[in-house]
């Protein structure tokens, strides 16, 4: 029944409308479109000034970022221009220093040697024997030129320690630069190519999450700082390169000097000892041809006074003898003759002087004992002047021949 009513109200004729509503229709829709066509016409205006407006906002955004880029590639290059001047001030020094370096190393090897011989030196001049075993100038000065090359090896080996240790230090500060500069390479680079795209660049295409500013980004300010601070680095250690060059300039300087006047006061004192103990061989030499000579004398002196002795004991003997013999003349034979009687007055004569002989005897005797004493001191002396001798001959061979001709080896070189 429902679909019935409703069928028949779809087949039941349309309303039939006044001519004045239809004139108001007409005239209503002439108006909506003429509104809409105003509207449409404003629009379409708007969206021109719009269009341009926005082109003329793009392309000077455009302008502005391409300056700002341009901007940037000078700031960049600027910088960078900074850190390879740095990069090339602290490879220079670093150059200078290492050559400061081996500089060290061969001056501190060239000690060892002069050491050694002064080591060499002190050790054979133990073997002096006797008097000679003297603490003397050469020994002072052996002393002080050991202690003086000890020092020396000490100082230079300090010195090498810094060297390496602020070369060390040179190529932290070179690696740091060489860092900000490959990355300002790379952001010089972006920026290069960057500034290359235009509207019509073949590449250029939209990124997802392109404006992003994620967490990695830095400030401008921390972008000068970090490069500042690399150049500042590298600037401080550049001045402590330079300080140190010149202070192992002077060490070098100072050093090869002392050793220098150190090595010639030894050699010196070892010239002065020598001639010194060459005057006392020679006066010990003297002494001895002395002695000898006296001791030659002396000994001719004791032949002749045994000789004197013998002689004075003969006569006597052959007067008693004879006076012994005759007196054994038999009978009438035993006369008192001429012979006799001169005997007789020898052996009175003989006897009268037998005190003054006996006297004599003790005389030359004991002038002979002094003579004999006197001998044998000089044997003594001959002795002793031939032993001081000896030990003066061993002390000239140490100084002359073993210490001094291995010094001759000795050249203190300037590094």
């Amino acid at each position: 029944e429902t679909f019935q009513k409703t069928m028949a109200r779809l087949l039941q004729a349309p309303p039939k409308f006044h001519p004045s509503e239809w004139d108001i229709a007409n005239k209503m829709q002439c108006a909506s479109t003429e509104s809409q066509k105003s509207r449409s016409e404003r629009m379409i205006a708007e969206s021109r000034r719009l269009l341009d407006e926005t082109e003329k906002t793009t392309q000077k955004t455009q302008s502005d970022v391409n300056k700002k880029i341009e901007q940037r590639q000078e700031e960049v290059k600027f910088w960078k221009q900074e850190l390879e001047n740095k990069l090339e001030q602290i490879v220079h020094e670093t150059e200078v220093l290492l050559t400061f370096k081996i500089r060290l190393e061969k001056s501190l090897e060239s000690c060892k040697e002069p050491l050694v011989i002064a080591q060499k030196c002190l050790l054979n001049r133990q073997r002096r024997a006797g008097i000679d075993l003297v603490h003397d100038e050469v020994e002072q000065e052996l002393v002080k030129e050991a202690e003086v090359l000890q020092g020396v090896i000490a100082l230079l080996g300090r010195t090498l320690e810094q060297t390496n240790e602020q070369i060390r230090l040179n190529r932290s500060a070179k690696y740091n630069l060489e860092m900000d500069l490959k990355d300002k390479f790379t952001a010089l680079m972006i920026d290069d190519y960057c500034a290359s795209l235009t509207n019509n660049t073949p590449d250029i295409r939209y990124a997802d999450n392109a404006v992003k500013i994620e967490g990695d980004f830095v400030s401008p300010e921390d972008w000068i700082d970090f490069s500042n601070i690399n150049i500042e680095k590298a600037d401080k250690q550049r001045n402590n390169s330079l300080a140190l060059g010149a202070l192992i300039d002077g060490i070098l300087s100072q050093t090869r000097n002392d050793m220098r006047k150190q090595c010639e006061m030894v050699n010196v004192a070892f010239r002065n000892k020598v001639k010194e103990v060459k005057d006392a061989k020679h006066k010990l030499e003297t002494l001895l041809a002395m002695v000898m000579d006296e001791t030659a004398s002396q000994e001719k002196n004791i032949a002749a006074l045994k000789k004197a002795i013998a002689d004075k004991e003969g006569p006597v003997k052959v007067a008693q003898t004879r006076l012994e013999a005759r007196n054994h003349r038999p009978n009438v034979e035993l006369c008192y003759d001429t012979v006799q009687y001169r005997l007789i007055s020898e052996v009175q004569e003989i006897t009268k002087n037998m005190q003054r002989q006996v006297e004599m005897m003790k005389e030359l005797k004991s002038t002979l004992a002094q003579a004999e004493t006197v001998l044998k001191g000089l044997s003594r002396r001959q002795l002793s002047l031939e032993e001081e001798i000896q030990v003066k001959e061993n002390t000239l061979y140490i100084d002359e021949v073993l210490c001094m001709q291995m010094r001759e080896s000795v050249y203190i070189n300037s590094f």
